[in-house]
C-alpha cells in the first residue's frame, strides 16, 4: 500500500485506468483499518460490518469525488464520509426494532433530549445557558408542536430515522415528512428568539 497525494488519489480514482484498482483497494483497506479504530468502542462490530460500511462508503466518495475541494488530505476527507455512513447504519439499527411512540417518549416520562447535548468540556456559564435552551426546546416540542410534527421531528433528528423509513411509518410521503421537521424547526426557532435570544447566540451556545 503506497502512499499517494491528493492529486494522484483524484487521478487514479477518477477514471478507470492502470492504476485505478491497486487504488480502489487500497482506499478500501484503509478505510476498513480507519473504521476499526473509529468504532472501536461498540461491542457488536464484526469484521463484515466494517467492510459493509467501507464498501457503502466507497460508492459515496467515488459519487462525490467532484466535490473533494482539497482543503485536507484525501483519505481525512474519505474517512468523514465511512465514519458518517457507519454511524448512519447504526441508528438504523437502533430504532429498527423500536417504534416512533417509543422514541418520541423516551426514558423517563418524555425525558427524550439528550443530555451529551450539554458539553462537558463548556465552562458553568455555558454549561447552565445550555441547559436553560434544551428545557425551553423540550417545552416547545412537548407543548407547541402538533403530535405529528413533535414524532417527526424527534424519530429524524434525535434518532436519525431516514426520511423514507419515516414516512413509511407515519403513513405519509417523504415530502410531507420534510414539511412537518421544516414546520418543527421553524417553530422551535421561534420560541427561542422569543426568549429574547439572537438566533447568533443561540448557534453560540451549541458551538
Amino acid at each position: 500500500m503506497s502512499e499517494r497525494t491528493n492529486e494522484q488519489w483524484l487521478a487514479a480514482l477518477g477514471s478507470p485506468g492502470a492504476d485505478y484498482d491497486a487504488a480502489l483497494a487500497d482506499l478500501r483497506a484503509q478505510l476498513v483499518k480507519g473504521l476499526g479504530y473509529a468504532l472501536s468502542a461498540p461491542g457488536n462490530i464484526r469484521p463484515e460490518d466494517l467492510e459493509d460500511f467501507a464498501q457503502d462508503a466507497l460508492l459515496k466518495i467515488l459519487d462525490g469525488l467532484h466535490t473533494f475541494r482539497g482543503e485536507s488530505k484525501f483519505m481525512t476527507w474519505a474517512q468523514k464520509i465511512a465514519v458518517r455512513v457507519a454511524f448512519s447504519e447504526l441508528r438504523r439499527r437502533r430504532w429498527r426494532d423500536t417504534s416512533l411512540d417509543a422514541m418520541t417518549e423516551g426514558v423517563g416520562g418524555g425525558e427524550f433530549i439528550p443530555p451529551e447535548l450539554i458539553d462537558p468540556d463548556a465552562d458553568s456559564e455555558q454549561q447552565a445557558m445550555q441547559r436553560l435552551l434544551l428545557q425551553r426546546v423540550r417545552y416547545v416540542i412537548d407543548h407547541e408542536l402538533t403530535d405529528r410534527q413533535r414524532r417527526a421531528l424527534v424519530a429524524a433528528v434525535l434518532h436519525g430515522v431516514p426520511p423514507d423509513e419515516l414516512a413509511r411509518r407515519m403513513d405519509t410521503n417523504r415530502n410531507a415528512v420534510y414539511k412537518l421537521i421544516h414546520d418543527a424547526r421553524k417553530r422551535l426557532k421561534k420560541q427561542l428568539l422569543a426568549t429574547g435570544l439572537s438566533a447568533q447566540e443561540v448557534l453560540a451556545v451549541f458551538e
